[in-house]
């Protein structure tokens, strides 16, 4: 199981490095929506996984949504992040009162505002600029691996048992401090005030755990363990993408509204 992990680990990455760095901008947004319609055909196994037809027209439905967000202004733009920020903000607190019952109209709009400011989110620092999307992959990726190693060496209280079992709080931490070190190396490469950035980095891992957390109770509610097969040993797209579906509008909003880009 580990070694089909790591195979499917570095096949991704060096997937990753190929679509940012290897081909032009425009068919790299393009194979970003693709990803996305892959999450929005899992997320509609999420409301009703027996119904093809209904899992089609949920992610026609959603392919729509990516095509008119494609064309957004920076004012939109910014008002979907922001609107990601306070649905991710709602998400945390019902993560804290489940299990609770999930009605399918709420999943269907659930999942829009999951997957469609994630792609208006990855296009903005896309543009804006390679090392950007690549900073949010690696703060997402830090607090999860350290979240992990914190977790299995130290960790005792459970961060939220109905929704993720392994999960400590423990390992919350040692993902934090994991993060801040690396706002603070990233501060002084780039001669940014890590007074702001170390704070703001800190809030976009932990949104991300919230991004996890929810993806989960959803997928608590639907009775899968993973939402998907397409990442052997690592399940399907939403489960690559949970953390960084939380993150990403965060951070692209930050990133204007602090000044850093």
């Amino acid at each position: 199981m580990l070694k089909t992990r790591v195979i499917t680990a570095v096949a991704a990455l060096v997937v990753v490095g190929i679509v940012l760095f290897a081909i032009p901008p425009l068919y790299a947004e393009f194979i970003i929506g693709l990803l996305i319609l892959a999450g929005a055909w899992e997320w509609s196994a999420l409301i009703d996984s027996k119904k093809t037809v209904l899992r089609v027209a949920y992610t026609a439905i959603v392919a729509a949504c990516l095509v008119a967000a494609h064309a957004a202004s920076a004012d939109q733009a910014k008002l979907i992040f922001e609107i990601a920020c306070l649905w991710w903000f709602l998400a945390f607190l019902w993560a804290l009162r489940f299990p609770t019952p999930i009605p399918a109209a709420l999943r269907w709009i659930c999942g829009v505002l999951v997957l469609v400011p994630l792609f208006v989110a990855l296009l903005t620092l896309l543009r804006l600029g390679v090392d950007y999307l690549i900073f949010v992959l690696l703060i997402v990726w830090f607090a999860d691996g350290g979240a992990y190693f914190a977790g299995k060496a130290f960790g005792r209280v459970k961060l939220a048992p109905e929704i993720s079992p392994g999960k400590t709080w423990e390992g919350v931490v040692g993902g934090l401090v994991l993060v801040a070190l690396l706002a603070t190396v990233a501060g002084a490469w780039r001669g940014l005030d890590i007074a702001i950035l170390v704070p703001f980095c800190l809030a976009v891992a932990a949104i991300s755990i919230v991004g996890d957390l929810t993806v989960s109770m959803f997928k608590r509610t639907a009775g899968v363990k993973d939402s998907g097969a397409m990442f052997p040993g690592h399940g399907g797209v939403l489960d690559r993408v949970d953390s960084v579906a939380a993150a990403s509008p965060l951070f692209a909003l930050g990133l204007k509204v602090l000044g850093i880009a």
